[in-house]
């Protein structure tokens, strides 16, 4: 074990597209060896990337406090007991939790924030990070407890190759609906066709979305489980059936936008045709977790759900691994690779 713990602290508050240079890259000293009762100091061996940690170096409130500025960038993980104070977390453990920048790092089970729990047994730490993670849970719960898809109803998901997305385009063609699934090129658009079973794809890099959802939906749309927001989701809100429900998961296109983009021009739509539309977070629903592990881990086994994990390297790569989520380039589910377990 080295004598120092590698951390990448948040330096400046992005405004606009975020990168490698609001971050820096510190050596300090571990933490100290005299662990709290409960307590456990971890090694970090996987950690997890996602489009929402973007908004967590904002300074405003929302869901989770921001970042502060000098402190390591929050984000989940998979990592190693090396020493405990824990007779439920023994040394050699691997864990699941907020592991953040960082090498090591203090786990607390009493921590309000993702405390470190053990990783089932004989699950992969790519598995418990993606198709078993959080965006699993959020595309669960989003779908079937917000948008309440009944079978044979259209549902429409934006972003749907990615973490998220593919897992309610997936939900859905469970649950008997007819799937409309947006995602950008070619590659990413014939894995949604070949890999996840999904008849209609609009790839928004080559055809006109809003074009598009015209010509499959002369029907109108059920459920719409937006990632992206901006233009897409008002091309969605022309589309809606009557009665129809829109998921707000995500926004992504407008994340790194210098300014607040304008709003969707066509919000009269949700009057005069009685659309609900509602936003979440997964923390919600977090008592419920256990049935929608159930689930997954049925549905995974059976074969109807596939997925994709994008896995890069190297604790220097951390920064560089966010931007790729925003510059399209991750295939699935955005990881990073530190150390294997010992």
């Amino acid at each position: 074990m080295s004598d120092t713990n590698r951390q990448w602290l948040l330096k400046t508050r992005p405004q606009g597209m975020i990168g490698p240079q609001h971050f820096e890259l510190v050596h300090s000293p571990l933490p100290e060896p005299d662990l709290d009762a409960g307590q456990v100091l971890v090694k970090t061996l996987m950690l997890s990337f996602d489009p929402a940690m973007r908004g967590w170096v904002e300074d405003e409130p929302s869901y989770l406090p921001p970042v502060p500025l000098g402190e390591p960038m929050r984000a989940s993980g998979i990592g190693q007991v090396i020493t405990s104070n824990n007779p439920d977390l023994p040394a050699g453990t691997l864990v699941q939790g907020m592991m953040n920048w960082q090498e090591y790092s203090v786990g607390d089970p009493a921590s309000p924030l993702m405390p470190p729990r053990p990783l089932p047994a004989g699950t992969p730490p790519a598995m418990a990070l993606g198709v078993f993670g959080a965006t699993s849970l959020t595309a669960y719960f989003g779908l079937l407890h917000v948008g309440q898809p009944k079978a044979g109803e259209t549902v429409l998901v934006s972003g749907a190759a990615g973490a998220t997305g593919s897992v309610v385009a997936q939900i859905a063609r469970i649950k008997g609906c007819r799937v409309i699934a947006i995602a950008g090129g070619e590659d990413k658009c014939q894995w949604l066709r070949d890999s996840c079973r999904i008849e209609d794809v609009i790839d928004y890099r080559n055809q006109d979305v809003a074009a598009e959802l015209a010509r499959l939906c002369p029907m109108g749309i059920d459920v719409f489980f937006d990632n992206v927001g901006g233009s897409t989701l008002e091309a969605g809100i022309e589309q809606m059936a009557d009665f129809g429900r829109i998921v707000l998961c995500g926004a992504i296109s407008g994340y790194n936008d210098d300014t607040p983009s304008p709003g969707p021009n066509n919000m009269m739509k949700l009057i005069t045709r009685r659309i609900r539309m509602q936003g979440f977070i997964v923390i919600d629903f977090l008592e419920q977790a256990e049935a929608a592990y159930a689930d997954l881990g049925q549905w995974v086994g059976a074969g109807e759900i596939t997925w994709r994990e994008d896995i890069q390297e190297g604790f220097d790569n951390i920064p560089a691994t966010l931007l790729r989520l925003f510059e399209g380039r991750n295939q699935g589910k955005q990881l990073l690779k530190l150390a294997d377990p010992d």
